[in-house]
């Protein structure tokens, strides 16, 4: 089933999460609807429904040199579709895909408009790239081409060092971020390394992606404050891949981020055990293929029980970015699993059935 057409009167049931009790759900008009209602088709009856899952950190529209078509930016939303993934956080992308916004084939997409970065201190083609003295003015650019996020890039290789560096002064990183808020925006930071983490959870930032650097004292900042954290850990587990890339060129940088990469699963459970907001996202675009939020969950789960690490990709995502769940009213949009996720995470990779906008598909 696929397509506008499949949109129609639908009966589910099955053990819903997080709640764990067996209970029906209704689907009218691509939404969620107390029941009964005469003339439904079942789609389920058994399985185990979980809101739709989120990709809280992922680039549509972006390859490896930078931005795509529009055909290809499609196929990324599509395969996070497939993935279960019916909701997403671009996390910066030099490609404009408003136009999938109306697309009822595709997920929910909320945009952070382009990361900003400083020339050379970043990836080729992807940062709208300005120089210091200009951070203000370009956060306010971005928060108003996004969707109430601006993406940051918070350290990179300095090639004067030949490690990573902040790339911002605090003082003008505080005066942005203040901007932003003003402007109704949220500002989320690319950082690796511990001293730009530090310094931009003390200027106020609203959220940290990777977060390797963070130290005890940051990741209390964190928690207090309610910074949010999106490790994008399949991303980590390729950092002595990146390691051995910079080798010949930087070797301290390479040093550095091998130490990064070891202990990368320490610090994040201790920000999971002190309390720090987690959220799943792959960091697909770039080098990493879309549709991988499974293997997400699945790199969670080794930082903490499986409840924690499918609230992160499901119900506290949602909830964190102003979505709805499986409420009266909200889009139905879900997945439903042949076994308890709880149990084994792993069948998330396998989905029964996916519905966007009241639309079923099984994959």
């Amino acid at each position: 089933m696929s397509g506008r057409d499949d949109r129609g009167v639908w009966r589910l049931r099955g053990v819903l999460l997080p709640a764990g009790e067996t209970a029906e759900l209704w689907v009218a008009d691509g939404v969620l609807v107390p029941g009964p209602v005469d003339g439904a088709t079942t789609l389920c009856d058994g399985g185990w429904i979980m809101p739709g899952l989120v990709d809280a950190h992922c680039h549509v529209g972006l390859g490896r040199g930078g931005a795509v078509s529009t055909d290809t930016a499609r196929e990324q939303a599509l395969a996070d579709r497939d993935g279960g993934a019916l909701l997403l956080r671009d996390a910066g992308s030099p490609t404009d895909t408003r136009a999938f916004d109306d697309d009822p084939e595709l997920p929910r997409i909320i945009r952070a408009g382009r990361h900003i970065a400083r020339p050379r201190r970043y990836i080729a083609g992807y940062a709208a790239e300005i120089e210091p003295g200009e951070l203000v003015a370009e956060v306010e650019r971005q928060a108003r081409a996004g969707d109430g996020w601006v993406k940051i890039v918070g350290d990179w290789i300095d090639r004067s060092l030949g490690d990573l560096a902040p790339l911002w002064d605090p003082a003008e990183a505080a005066e942005a971020i203040a901007r932003a808020h003003r402007l109704g925006a949220r500002v989320t930071a690319h950082c690796f390394a511990e001293e730009s983490v530090a310094q931009l959870v003390d200027a106020g930032i609203d959220g940290i992606e990777h977060g390797t650097g963070m130290s005890e004292d940051v990741i209390g900042a964190m928690a207090a404050r309610g910074v949010a954290l999106v490790p994008t850990m399949i991303n980590l587990a390729t950092f002595g891949r990146i390691a051995d890339a910079g080798q010949a060129k930087y070797p301290r940088y390479a040093a550095h981020m091998r130490v990064l990469g070891a202990r990368h699963r320490r610090v994040l459970a201790c920000a999971r055990e002190a309390g720090v907001p987690i959220y799943a996202g792959t960091d697909a675009g770039g080098t990493i293929v879309h549709g991988r939020i499974s293997d997400e969950i699945a790199a969670l789960a080794t930082i903490g029980p499986a409840e924690f690490a499918l609230g992160a990709a499901s119900w506290r995502a949602r909830s964190w970015l102003g979505r709805s769940g499986l409420q009266y009213g909200a889009s139905a949009d879900l997945v439903v699993l042949g076994a308890d996720p709880r149990r084994d995470v792993g069948v998330c990779a396998h989905p029964e059935l996916i519905v966007l906008c009241g639309t079923p598909r099984r994959p």
